[in-house]
């Protein structure tokens, strides 16, 4: 049986289901449904199109998954692998090739590795987590969502406001702070980002879990890397081993900037991980195959909506069915 078959009888069946999973399941179909509306009917249409697969017609899915924002050197990569893989076992019906279409984007996001989507804790100590990515993209708001989803799991969690560059910055997460009832240590506009951290990091041990916000700005990278290395030096020496994450918070309607973003933040620090915000937001979700094929990161959290219980827990099955429920 293929992964299209597996989701379909996963997703699809009346069987009583969990209700944090159905749930969890909904919002996923909820939140990719620009994207599946756009990229199910075309595919749809393509497939009422075409009675037997071509060489136009290879054509025209290709077309449908740039539009989708997969991204030119990944929809190469997966084009390759379908048309062998249809040549192979003689598929020529669209509505077959279909489940292969699935079978190959998951494999294009797994590629044989041992995903880890879930956040690395930490055993003993304060579990440390720096988010990085340029001011706009939803950091700070992350930041708090992540806060109340680990507050609410019953772990008592410090805020840190090392982006001390951006105006407002430290007072937007302070406000934060106080709506959700939880400690945070404040730096003043123009201080030293480390100061801030050697603070946080000496009250930390108090805490289950650190967050640190940090400047977002990528135009001087060399000002940017050596500011998170003396971050991470100060973290580090606090408690060996941490951070235990980094996570590079992208904003998910920007399409492939948010690629070029990825790469330029991969070349100054170490990525542990992506956070896709305002992915409910785009019609090009395909983003999230692009952003693990082009920079080998792991997508951690998906934002789904504007509320504090909408930042998910990234479940590749869920995104596959949120994008192809309709052909389900």
């Amino acid at each position: 049986m293929g992964l299209f078959s597996k989701i379909k009888e996963k997703f699809s069946s009346n069987k009583e289901v969990n209700k944090v999973d159905k749930k969890e399941t909904e919002i996923y179909e909820k939140g990719l449904e620009k994207t599946r509306k756009d990229f199910s009917d075309k595919l749809n249409k393509l497939n009422k199109k075409y009675s037997k697969v071509n060489q136009e017609y290879f054509e025209e899915l290709e077309e449908i998954l740039i539009m989708a924002d997969i991204g030119v050197n990944t929809v190469i990569k997966f084009m390759d692998r379908l048309v062998d893989r249809a040549k192979k076992e003689k598929i020529d019906d669209p509505e077959e090739l279909k489940e292969l279409i699935v079978d190959e984007l998951f494999i294009i996001y797994v590629n044989d590795e041992v995903l880890v989507n879930k956040i690395n804790y930490r055993d003993n100590g304060p579990t440390v987590i720096l988010f990085v990515g340029v001011n706009g993209v939803g950091k700070t708001t992350t930041i708090a969502k992540i806060a109340k989803k680990e507050k609410d799991l019953g772990k008592k969690v410090l805020l840190v406001a090392a982006d001390t560059f951006r105006a407002g910055a430290v007072e937007q997460l302070s406000e934060w702070a106080k709506r959700l009832n939880v400690d945070i240590v404040n730096g003043e506009e123009g201080v030293d980002p480390a100061s801030v951290v050697y603070t946080g990091m000496e009250k930390s041990k108090d805490y289950d879990l650190v967050l640190i916000d940090t400047a977002g700005r990528l135009q001087n990278k060399v000002n940017l890397m050596n500011e998170l290395e003396k971050i991470k030096k100060v973290i580090n020496n606090h408690q060996e081993g941490s951070p235990e994450e980094t996570l590079l918070v992208i904003d998910a309607t920007t399409g492939q900037n948010g690629i070029s973003q990825a790469k330029a933040f991969k070349e100054i620090t170490d990525v542990t991980g992506i956070v896709l915000t305002k992915l409910d937001g785009s019609a090009k979700g395909g983003i999230v195959l692009a952003i693990k094929e082009e920079v080998n990161i792991p997508v951690k959290y998906v934002g789904m909506g504007e509320k504090e219980e909408d930042l998910r827990t990234f479940d590749i099955e869920k995104y596959i069915y949120g994008l192809f429920k309709e052909m389900m």
